[in-house]
């Protein structure tokens, strides 16, 4: 648990703030790909980063376990 808290206190001086903009921009084109229109383009860029960012989280947090138990 305390590998944990230092893991995401970490995560305020670490590398990981570059995800989010590789993630806004990911997501923008991948929504610009199916759409033509800003507000669907964003909408869906919008969906996509969540489910990106949450994908992320989850093996972040798989990761975080396996290492707990091994």
């Amino acid at each position: 648990m305390c590998d944990l808290l230092l893991a995401v206190g970490n995560l305020w001086h670490a590398d990981f703030w570059y995800i989010l903009p590789a993630v806004a921009a990911i997501s923008l084109v991948y929504a610009a790909t199916r759409h033509e229109r800003m507000r669907p383009i964003l909408l869906h860029a919008g969906r996509v980063a969540v489910w990106i960012l949450g994908a992320m989280f989850a093996f972040f947090v798989a990761l975080e376990a396996m290492n707990w138990f091994v």
